[in-house]
């Protein structure tokens, strides 16, 4: 009987531990604490530990563009494709904070380009960031992808009033006369939206009415 009690103390302290250093790696991480990240790696903490949405420290680094823990955990063995409930991975959320550095590095690593639902591509849309699209057109990105709401990088740049984004899509070669589920093109969006160079820019390139 005190053996059982011994080992039901042992194993709930083991519980307690291990809790404790689950919230530190994640405060850590948060904090952009390389040093203390690794610390809990050697004392046996999962390198793909994920908070309760499932977001992964590779995912928080990503996030914050965090070069120093992005690469630490990375030389670690992070997994580069995980998702969370959102459906996000690490590229997608430094596609979205413009974290051009971070994305470039995870695209070295074998991050997934052309995802299902959500791509990085949009991501970086709607980030605003040229150069992360540039980034991402250059390796092979489809240009005409269609996210879950079914618009393309381009239909989403019009959405946001970026007339640079728009002219880099379709000086890429973006589809300017695909329609979305609700039958609105490009053009159509720039037009509703009032985005007058945008509409002026279309117009001027051959985008359909």
């Amino acid at each position: 009987m005190r053996k059982s009690l011994m080992v039901l103390l042992l194993s709930l302290l083991m519980g307690f531990a291990h809790a404790g250093a689950y919230e530190d790696i994640l405060v850590a991480a948060r904090d952009g604490d390389a040093a203390g990240v690794v610390e809990l790696l050697k004392r046996g903490m999962d390198v793909n530990t994920a908070d309760r949405s499932g977001t992964t420290l590779l995912m928080i680094a990503a996030g914050k563009g965090d070069m120093i823990l992005l690469e630490t955990l990375l030389t670690n063995r992070a997994n580069v494709n995980r998702r969370n409930q959102f459906g996000d991975t690490a590229l997608l959320l430094a596609s979205l904070n413009s974290h051009l550095a971070a994305a470039t590095v995870l695209l070295e690593k074998g991050a997934e380009l052309n995802l299902s639902g959500w791509a990085p591509l949009h991501y970086a849309v709607f980030g605003g960031s040229r150069e992360i699209t540039a980034l991402l057109i250059s390796k092979g990105a489809k240009l005409d992808a269609r996210a879950p709401n079914g618009q393309t990088a381009l239909m989403l740049a019009v959405k946001r009033g970026k007339l640079e984004l728009v002219q880099q899509l379709v000086d890429a070669d973006a589809d300017m006369d695909l329609a979305d589920y609700e039958g609105f093109t490009a053009l159509r969006l720039a037009q509703q939206l009032g985005r007058d160079e945008i509409v002026e820019y279309l117009r001027k390139v051959g985008a359909v009415e």
